[in-house]
């Protein structure tokens, strides 16, 4: 059984993962008898808001915590996960990946990733395992990525399109059902709420990332195995 991390960073599309692309992201891991493993930094939001009013809240809410909402309470420290037992990672979107796991929201192109995922992506990425990234998660792709002229879409939202750009990566415009696959970097994206207006509308360009997630670890693995034989 392939398994898949799943990298959240709360719960609520304000201040933390997008609970929509999360559970239709696991529903379609499931669907594809995977298994997701679902982690989370073991830190605090940078803001809480109030999903009612769309008002900040002066409370501290910590992500793993949060996060656990949505994994009905199996989820891990991102510390605590060991890339060399994943096959791939998933992304979903919220603010949250724009706020907690980078500074995009904020700084555009100059943005921050937050340490622990920097390292955790960067070290899934050196050993070929496919990265997938919903909505405006992507922007983490970008910044870390983007002297590899990584593809990604965000749908076709040009200001910050051009923001991820100026981050070295090569975006491309693309409807909500739809993907992009960059091959050489072992990356899938897709733009989902940048575009979406409600959950059906997700669910085929999330399932469809999710396929082709699962398609380039067969891949990839089958390439693995042909090297080795070669060698052997």
């Amino acid at each position: 059984m392939h398994k898949i991390g799943v990298l959240l960073s709360g719960c609520g599309v304000m201040d933390g993962s997008e609970i929509h692309e999360s559970v239709i992201t696991l529903m379609a891991i499931d669907k594809e008898k995977a298994q997701a493993i679902c982690m989370a930094p073991d830190k605090n939001q940078n803001q809480v808001i109030n999903h009612l009013t769309n008002s900040p809240m002066n409370e501290k809410r910590n992500m793993l915590i949060e996060s656990a909402r949505i994994a009905r309470g199996n989820i891990k420290n991102i510390k605590d996960i060991n890339p060399s037992e994943l096959d791939a990672v998933i992304l979903p979107g919220g603010f949250g990946a724009a706020c907690n796991l980078s500074s995009f929201g904020s700084d555009g192109e100059k943005a921050i990733i937050l340490p622990e995922v920097e390292d955790f992506l960067i070290k899934i990425h050196k050993l070929r395992k496919p990265i997938g990234a919903i909505c405006i998660a992507p922007n983490i792709i970008g910044k870390l990525f983007g002297n590899e002229k990584v593809e990604i879409t965000i749908g076709n939202d040009q200001e910050t399109a051009s923001k991820l750009e100026k981050m070295g990566a090569k975006h491309i415009s693309k409807k909500v059902d739809e993907i992009v696959i960059d091959n050489k970097n072992l990356v899938v994206t897709t733009p989902a709420y940048m575009l979406g207006k409600g959950p059906a509308e997700l669910e085929e360009g999330i399932t469809k990332l999710v396929k082709a997630i699962i398609d380039l670890i067969k891949t990839t693995k089958n390439s693995e195995k042909l090297t080795g034989s070669s060698i052997g």
